[in-house]
């Protein structure tokens, strides 16, 4: 079973949705899932070498307190999903462009994807790591599993720049406004971190839809 996730890479509510995934995925043993990351920015327009955290939440809240009244709530939802997020610990909002090539770059590798997309989120919603800096994000791959030096030549050029950024535009233009957003088989859209018993109706009627008419 396909399943695609539009997510970006500072979205606490990606980390959420990516956990009552994995329930429900553990809830059926039996499917085989083909999971693939797919780019979305909340900050299209962020500068290349971030923002200072607190001028971010200015703009976006309207200030800290009213960004921790907004954080209360999904704190409370990690908590349920096992997540120690550590809001206080980010100095530093990132562009997510280089975080979504690493991404792209561990399709390639069984599992790698997933496996990057976890080292992230940690990195940036549990220590406070400026994911937009190369050097974390080196490091982040390694944590991973990857090859830390190729990881560096790769993240030196600008492969796949172009595609993550078009990517990030097709995702709006086919009317994604938000993430997480999870499309199963190419036909069911799933949007934000819903429970895993939403993503068990929706695995239901995909093979209920694939089974072949006895009738017929």
């Amino acid at each position: 079973m396909r399943i695609e996730i539009f997510s970006d890479t500072i979205c606490p509510w990606c980390y959420i949705g990516k956990k009552r995934l994995e329930k429900a995925l553990a809830q059926r043993s039996d499917l085989e899932a083909d999971v693939h990351w797919r780019a979305f920015q909340l900050n299209p327009d962020m500068p290349e070498e971030g923002v200072d955290r607190n001028q971010y939440l200015e703009a976006k809240f309207g200030g800290p307190d009213a960004a921790r009244a907004v954080y209360t709530h999904v704190e409370a939802a990690g908590n349920e999903e096992a997540i120690p997020f550590d809001f206080d610990a980010i100095a530093r909002t990132p562009n997510t462009i280089a975080s979504h090539r690493l991404i792209r770059y561990a399709d390639d590798q069984p599992g790698g994807q997933d496996a990057v997309v976890d080292a992230l989120f940690r990195a940036y919603f549990t220590r406070g790591e400026n994911i937009g800096e190369r050097e974390i994000l080196v490091a982040v791959a390694e944590e991973a599993n990857l090859d830390p030096q190729a990881v560096r030549a790769f993240l030196e050029s600008d492969e796949h720049d172009h595609a993550v950024r078009a990517e990030d535009v097709c995702a709006r233009q086919s009317g994604i406004q938000g993430v997480p957003f999870f499309i199963v088989e190419g036909r069911y859209g799933v949007s934000g971190a819903q429970s895993p018993q939403v993503f068990l109706q929706v695995f239901e009627k995909v093979l209920t839809e694939s089974q072949p008419d006895a009738t017929g």
